[in-house]
């Protein structure tokens, strides 16, 4: 037995428009947004009484979806805080390949977006940083040289 693909990646947030509107700067595209809620979700996920709205974004001709939600009930609770630095235990960063990382953060900036650290190369082969978004998501961001 084989994995086939990996699917998505997903983030509970608290302002689900700056983080959908977040991602789409980015060059993600909206699939679908829709509630979620009944028995069905409840027993996946170990919860009673779910009332979601769920978003997904998926990478324009490519394999990868990040999947956003909002919890109305129960109330989502808080893990790490958002500045948390990039050695915190958990999931730190979502990796991008971009073409253009000056304009990337530039237009990310207008949505919130800090750079972590600062735009660095690594030898002759990538231009990398780290950028936190809404909420304290952090993307990384590279692209290749020539």
């Amino acid at each position: 037995m084989t994995i086939q693909r990996m699917d998505n990646v997903l983030i509970v947030v608290d302002d689900l428009d700056a983080v959908v509107a977040f991602f789409v700067e980015l060059g993600m595209e909206l699939e679908g947004r829709s509630p979620v809620e009944g028995r069905w979700v409840e027993r996946i996920i170990a919860l009673d009484d779910v009332r979601q709205e769920v978003a997904m974004l998926r990478v324009p001709d490519g394999p990868g979806r990040i999947e956003l939600a909002k919890f109305h009930t129960p109330k989502a609770i808080s893990g790490a805080p958002q500045d948390a630095p990039t050695n915190t235990l958990g999931m730190r960063r979502i990796m991008f390949a971009v073409d253009d990382i000056d304009g990337v953060v530039a237009r990310l900036r207008a949505h919130g977006a800090e750079l972590v650290g600062e735009i660095a190369q690594y030898e002759n082969i990538y231009r990398l940083c780290y950028v936190r978004g809404p909420e304290g998501i952090v993307v990384g961001l590279a692209e290749q040289l020539g």
